[in-house]
């Protein structure tokens, strides 16, 4: 996939201002795309310095180095791997003065991992909107007092939904289904807990209302979804909100939005103080 920055602003780094370096962890459907664009200086005040991953990454024009070489030789560490990944370094990172933009939201539905994080420091702990569109809003709704009901329906093809937890019989009911078949529903939390690579766009929305536990979740396997849906309906004292967002999945990975990438090097823009207009 080949992905160009959307400059809305003149892109001028200060003088002043040293480009950050920046570290991607994972070279899958994501970081392989967010390492592309990086390579070729396509975020303006960031600068590639190293590639994080279990396997060798071929093309690179910088080194390929582990977690712990990595924290002490960025600014900026990106997540595009996984949960585990999270669990991991997190504290690591941020403790080391990196800054660390997360893809796998869904991690910190663990709330003794969300402690330890939001205690460390002085790194900053950031997220990406990801595949998910209205947060903002949402977030916004909540500052003002609580959300009183906040509910996904997510479609995915089924292929793309399958987990080693699943037992044979389930397996089969779900990769073979002719119809919409609900597979899930519960919790923002549980959502993460069960389906960690494919449904962090309910962990984004439970950050952005604050509550975990709020957030009511159902997917459902679809094997005419050409596009994997999300419809996000919310309401309380600010209003009624509905947002139906339809994105392509990635040709590399069913499991996640083609728009992922765009999103995470969107971030990281802000993250380094490339001008934008709407934050």
């Amino acid at each position: 996939m080949t992905l160009a920055t959307n400059q809305l602003t003149p892109g001028i780094v200060r003088a002043e201002q040293a480009a950050r370096r920046v570290g991607v962890i994972g070279a899958g459907a994501i970081g392989r795309s967010v390492i592309d664009v990086l390579a070729r200086g396509g975020v303006d005040g960031a600068v590639l310095a190293c590639v994080v991953s279990q396997h060798p990454v071929g093309g690179l024009s910088v080194p390929q180095l582990t977690p712990t070489e990595a924290i002490g030789t960025c600014d900026v560490i990106v997540e595009c791997a996984d949960q585990v990944v999270v669990r991991q370094y997190a504290a690591k990172i941020l403790d080391s003065g990196v800054d660390f933009l997360v893809t796998s939201v869904g991690a910190f539905a663990d709330e003794a991992l969300l402690r330890t994080a939001l205690a460390a420091g002085p790194g900053r702990l950031m997220f990406t909107s990801g595949a998910v569109g209205g947060v903002d809003l949402l977030a916004n709704a909540a500052a003002e007092e609580p959300l009183e009901r906040v509910r996904i329906v997510s479609r995915k093809l089924p292929s793309s939904l399958l987990q080693p937890w699943m037992d044979a019989e389930t397996h089969e009911r779900v990769r073979t289904t002719e119809a919409p078949l609900e597979i899930f529903h519960g919790s923002a939390r549980e959502a993460a807990r069960f389906f960690p690579r494919s449904l962090n766009v309910a962990a984004t929305v439970a950050f952005a209302v604050g509550d975990f536990d709020l957030v009511e979740v159902s997917l459902v396997a679809d094997p005419t979804a050409e596009l994997t849906t999300h419809v996000i309906e919310a309401e309380g004292p600010t209003g009624r909100y509905r947002f139906e967002i339809a994105n392509r999945p990635s040709p590399e990975n069913p499991r996640t939005s083609g728009v992922v990438p765009h999103a995470v090097l969107r971030s990281l823009s802000v993250l380094v103080g490339h001008p934008v207009r709407i934050v």
